[in-house]
């Protein structure tokens, strides 16, 4: 078997078998295949597209190419989330103990922010003491102790992925739709779990810009779960604007407390109750949405939610006075009122600058090692819809640097469109397959 061979045929629109895509793949992970020639393979599959078969081939190549995560010692069904990120999406912090809270098993392996792309592990560090970095041992003893536990993806975990979405994020080829999926669901297959929940997003800050897409995304994976025997379900999701008020890190985990203990609403809230109802009945311990909805209001009334939250972070060496005092967080030296520039309703917000904004300000990373700072973001007081005053509060920025404050205030202030008349919204969850 040759590799010109196999870049030929795909250049020609041809499928490639399970042993061609493994020959190539395993290939380029031991060092065999040059970047050169994989280059040119992956270009050839941007331009020709992958069938159902030759994807789900490569997503179980992909899943095995490095360790899997063996969660057969944690009792119960145990269902794992991914989001597709976004700004403000704060779900997996609330949505892991309140499914817990429930009488589910959470066993969650995230990973790190890039970009406008905040990472659940960033936000969970900002509380004291929180360790992210767990032995295989500890993580299912968490889990067997209080049902749920979130931690950083082993080093070791689908290489093939890293390994080839370095190689596309430095050729243009990261947008090929069967490259993502792969690329998702390797990870997901790899991490242990026995059925999958996925959380699809589209609009301005989403890495899918069109609802079109995120749906045939969703699809995609989907029919990898189905293929690879992972139930699979995925939601498809609204992002043209933050999902939660808070961006950054310690604001967002003071968000995720307020909506566990009962005391916030809107569409952060919203979202991390239907994903838990969703979580509920793939783990089956709810046979009806009906029933799930019971348990859910029930954990967010009696305080078992935060109740929950509490015992994971004690059980991972963070402070659990957090979820009683959230000022035990990280706090900014400075905050800074951002008013509205015009009267008007808000009728659009390019949410990928908002999540700049608050990267500029420190709350993310534009390079894998890049510092963060927990306390720095933004907390928006209007959303997409809402009528607004010149001079109204429009949104408070938590800030330590303020050389960084004009760049980030201009960058912010650009993102919010305010028209003469108002504008109706999307649907929070525009679709749900699986």
């Amino acid at each position: 078997m040759r590799m010109t061979d196999i870049i030929r045929k795909k250049q020609y629109g041809d499928s490639l078998s399970r042993e061609e895509l493994s020959y190539a793949l395993k290939g380029y992970v031991e060092d065999r295949i040059p970047d050169y020639q994989m280059s040119a393979l992956v270009m050839a599959i941007w331009f020709m597209g992958m069938d159902m078969e030759e994807t789900a081939e490569l997503t179980s190549l992909m899943a095995a190419s490095g360790d899997t995560v063996d969660l057969s010692s944690i009792h119960g069904i145990k269902v794992d989330k991914h989001s597709s990120g976004g700004v403000a999406d704060t779900t997996t912090i609330a949505v892991g103990p309140l499914t817990a809270a429930c009488g589910g098993r959470v066993a969650k392996m995230s990973g790190r922010g890039l970009s406008f792309s905040g990472g659940t592990l960033d936000k969970l560090e900002s509380i004291p003491g929180f360790k992210v970095d767990q032995s295989m041992e500890d993580f299912t003893r968490i889990v067997n102790t209080c049902g749920v536990s979130i931690i950083g993806q082993t080093a070791k975990l689908v290489p093939a992925d890293k390994k080839l979405y370095a190689l596309r994020d430095v050729t243009s080829t990261v947008d090929s739709m069967s490259l993502i999926a792969a690329s998702i669901m390797s990870k997901k297959l790899a991490g242990g779990g026995d059925k999958i929940l996925l959380d699809v997003k589209w609009g301005s800050g989403a890495f899918m810009k069109t609802f079109n897409d995120a749906l045939e995304l969703a699809h995609i994976m989907v029919e990898i779960g189905r293929r690879t025997g992972i139930q699979t379900r995925a939601l498809v999701t609204d992002m043209n604007q933050p999902l939660g008020n808070a961006v950054g890190n310690s604001l967002e985990v003071m968000e995720a407390i307020q909506i566990l203990r009962g005391e916030a609403e809107g569409d952060l809230k919203e979202l991390i109750v239907e994903l838990t109802v969703h979580m509920l009945l793939l783990g089956e311990v709810s046979s009806s949405r009906e029933d799930a909805l019971k348990r859910i209001t029930r954990a967010l009334e009696d305080g078992s939610a935060v109740r929950k939250l509490q015992e994971m972070i004690t059980l991972q060496g963070g402070d659990p006075r957090v979820c009683e005092d959230i000022t035990l967080l990280p706090k900014a030296s400075r905050v800074i009122e951002i008013p509205a520039p015009a009267d008007g309703w808000i009728t659009a917000i390019q949410t990928d600058e908002i999540g700049m904004a608050a990267v500029i300000l420190g709350a993310g990373r534009m390079k894998k090692d890049d510092p963060i700072d927990p306390a720095v973001g933004l907390w928006m007081h209007k959303r997409l819809g809402d009528p607004v005053k010149k001079g109204e509060l429009l949104a408070e920025f938590y800030v330590q640097n303020t050389d960084v404050l004009e760049e980030a205030r201009n960058r912010f202030i650009k993102a919010i469109r305010i028209g003469r008349k108002p504008k109706s919204s999307h649907s929070l969850i525009a679709d749900v397959v699986g």
